[in-house]
């Protein structure tokens, strides 16, 4: 089993998995090194470059471990709009029918 899962069914994609947790960590160095790194480039800081690519890299990992889930939820809500405005279409033309 690989340590992180790239294919989720929707239901499984709601819960909450390791997952999630490496994303909330690498979410938060991702945060830190970006506004520090930032910073201390703009100020033309050496160690500001090399703090604003761990920013970057961490913010990739991120996206990378988290959009799977991500999508497999968006498919879902995307296929449950569909059915309630279809639903919803069907109510008006009978109102509008009355």
């Amino acid at each position: 089993m690989p340590i992180i899962q790239r294919e989720w069914t929707p239901e499984s994609a709601d819960e909450m998995h390791k997952e999630d947790w490496f994303a909330i960590i690498f979410s938060v160095i991702a945060y830190i090194a970006l506004l520090i790194g930032t910073a201390m480039s703009a100020l033309f800081i050496p160690v500001g470059f090399f703090i604003l690519i761990i920013g970057i890299l961490a913010t990739i990992i991120m996206y990378w471990i988290i959009d799977p889930k991500l999508r497999a939820i968006s498919s879902e809500y995307e296929k449950q709009e569909k059915d309630y405005l279809l639903k919803l279409e069907e109510i008006q033309k009978w109102e509008a029918n009355k």
